[in-house]
């Protein structure tokens, strides 16, 4: 996911987000540990994935604290 796409979303949409990825991350570390995931890639890719979600609420908080 791209962070222009995560900057569209309401905050709100955005704490849902990082909720479904911080959930995704678990499974996959999950999957990791039990020798069931086939595409270990996919880890990293969904870190990335949150930690655009947490800049862009970042981004959002700063500009709430600005004004």
């Amino acid at each position: 996911m791209k962070a222009k796409e995560l900057r569209e979303l309401s905050e709100e949409g955005l704490k849902e987000k990082a909720g479904e990825l911080g959930q995704e991350l678990f499974n996959l570390r999950f999957q990791k540990a039990t020798a069931q995931l086939g595409n270990t890639a996919m880890i990293s890719k969904t870190r990335k994935d949150l930690a655009r979600v947490n800049t862009v609420l970042r981004e959002l908080e700063i500009s709430r604290i600005g004004r």
